[in-house]
């Protein structure tokens, strides 16, 4: 294996920077057109079950025939990575819509009324009280939308997109054992390490978050 990645490194390298390309990119844009659509579920309540409808609809499309679809639809080559991009990131709407809505939810109503008895207007409300208690929710739901599309980058390559996915298919069609189990470790330590970053990240700005976790001592 070592022999493998000394001869093909860059081959490796320029697989390893598509998938992560192909795989935060979805969760960038996904992650900001989820906020105001989940809003929107809780906004207006009769909005919210055909929100969870839809995003379950939408999840549920086997990833493979979405992306052999959406060229159809997009008027785009198949080996265009913007299928790969659009196609993840229907995915990871349809999975935090439903989770910043179920988020802001489960704000407790006694704390968006004291808000609001504390003369916070509707937006300001929203920014500086519910979407921080929301939060431990909403990188809840980050975090399996993060993995998931690491995941789903290498289905790509069956269409011949796929960032380490490639490794996968040009070892099955060599009967060569190293480059599959190459892409195995970089695709599992890669998600773990998008994981691991969104923690810190939640630990960062939910602090609160530990201290109820802790029985409320310091």
């Amino acid at each position: 294996m070592i022999q493998y990645l000394s001869n093909n490194h860059e081959v490796v390298l320029a697989a390893l920077r598509q998938h992560i390309y192909l795989a935060l990119l979805p969760i960038l844009i996904g992650f900001v057109v989820s906020l105001p659509i989940g809003y929107l579920g809780v906004r207006f309540p009769w909005f919210y079950h055909p929100l969870v409808n839809v995003c379950g609809v939408l999840y549920s499309i086997p990833s493979l025939a979405l992306f052999v679809f959406l060229p159809v639809i997009l008027g785009t080559k198949i080996l265009a990575p913007a299928n790969i991009v659009v196609a993840l990131t229907i995915y990871t709407v349809a999975l935090l819509s439903r989770t910043v809505a179920d988020g802001l939810r489960a704000v407790d109503p006694i704390v968006t009324q004291s808000a609001t008895a504390m003369g916070y207007r509707r937006t300001r409300r929203l920014l500086d009280v519910e979407l921080p208690v929301a939060l431990p929710v909403i990188l809840a739901g980050l975090r399996v939308a993060t993995v998931s599309n690491i995941s789903l980058v290498s289905v790509g390559a069956l269409i011949g997109i796929g960032g380490l996915g490639q490794l996968f298919t040009r070892g099955f069609q060599l009967f060569y054992l190293e480059p599959i189990i190459i892409g195995i470790i970089l695709s599992v330590l890669l998600a773990g390490l998008a994981d691991l970053i969104i923690v810190l990240i939640q630990r960062a700005v939910t602090p609160w978050a530990r201290f109820q976790r802790g029985g409320g001592t310091a």
